[in-house]
């Protein structure tokens, strides 16, 4: 079993694709954002994974890959073309080579054109491709910076993209308009600049005379993939709370355990969103939380002491990860989520107040 997830970067419009093998739980992460690196680690965390290898379709001029950074949280390797001229790399990719995660593969098929060391990934039953910026839906990567030419990218497409099976589904680096994927059969009949009777010259033609300006991030984005993602200094990096041993979850939220929280006692605010009753019900609360119903909370903000960290608490985690995001857009920077809520809490006998046990 193929485990697939499609995630999206909103600032440069970049897809990264995560492709597991079920069985053994092995995956590799293609063409991660530097900006998502916690987002990225979250779900192979939360999936069970053992990330093998990040891969690169190309060295991107628009966003700066989170590979470096993956490798130093997941050990996962790093993979880019041979001829890409990236430094740093665990594995220097040539066509025909393969990229093995548990009993599944990717091909390597070299496509040229877009950059010079542009690389195409197919799944080995060639359902599905990873086309980068080789090929887009409906359209194609630039062709007129970074070693890019209009000539190769049209072959490179006709004979290593458009020549896979006709279901094969294709999965572009970006897209503008929120499409998603595209298969062989569409883009032979439908792509304007590649499809149905297109040849060479009529490609070349349209390609060299776009006019398009370059990338706002190309002076920062490729040196910085050349080198694999590697920050220039520490301040680049994503900052990690520093005020609790925390979590950060695929769903965008904060958590803490019940043991680091009862831990840190006195050194931060409980606020638990639950209703009245519940507060002193079966379940009870947490020794000095303070009561505030997840309703009324947009209300009593300004009762919580902004100059200390905040765990939010409910009965399983839900209504309290809800509290965390209001909290947050209030302006407040320290704050998570009890993970599991107060039925965690109990299951782990940690001191109540209130209950009826």
């Amino acid at each position: 079993m193929i485990l697939f997830r499609q995630l999206f970067d909103a600032v440069s419009s970049t897809y990264t694709y995560l492709v597991g093998d079920g069985r053994s739980r092995e995956a590799v992460l293609i063409d991660p954002v530097f900006e998502h690196v916690r987002r990225d680690s979250a779900l192979i965390r939360e999936l069970d994974l053992k990330l093998r290898y990040t891969i690169e379709t190309h060295v991107h001029a628009d966003h700066v890959t989170s590979a470096s950074l993956l490798r130093q949280r997941c050990g996962s390797q790093i993979a880019v073309a041979a001829n890409a001229g990236a430094h740093g790399a665990d594995r220097l990719l040539r066509h025909g080579e393969k990229i093995s995660f548990g009993s599944r593969h990717l091909d390597v098929r070299s496509t040229p054109g877009h950059t010079s060391g542009c690389l195409t990934y197919v799944l080995d039953d060639h359902s599905m491709a990873f086309t980068g910026d080789a090929l887009l839906i409906r359209g194609c990567g630039r062709t007129d910076f970074q070693q890019g030419s209009a000539a190769t990218l049209f072959h490179s497409v006709r004979e290593q993209i458009l020549s896979l099976p006709p279901g094969c589904l294709l999965y572009p680096g970006h897209d503008y308009r929120g499409l998603t994927v595209t298969s062989v059969a569409e883009e032979l009949g439908y792509n304007p600049r590649l499809g149905g009777k297109i040849n060479e010259a009529d490609f070349t033609g349209f390609m060299n005379n776009l006019g398009l300006p370059h990338p706002k991030l190309m002076d920062v984005a490729v040196p910085a993939n050349l080198n694999c993602g590697r920050p220039s200094d520490s301040t680049a990096l994503p900052e990690e709370p520093a005020w609790a041993p925390l979590t950060f979850t695929f769903g965008g939220i904060w958590e803490i355990e019940p043991n680091a929280l009862a831990e840190l006692r006195g050194a931060v605010q409980v606020v638990d969103v639950r209703e009245a009753s519940e507060f002193t019900d079966a379940l009870g609360h947490i020794t000095g939380a303070q009561l505030i119903p997840l309703s009324t909370l947009p209300a009593h903000i300004s009762e919580i002491d902004r100059n200390r960290p905040v765990v939010t608490v409910c009965r399983a985690g839900a209504r309290s990860a809800q509290a965390t995001v209001m909290l947050q857009k209030s302006g407040l920077t320290q704050v998570a989520n009890l993970s599991g809520g107060m039925l965690r809490w109990r299951a782990e006998g940690l001191p109540v107040e209130g209950d009826h046990l």
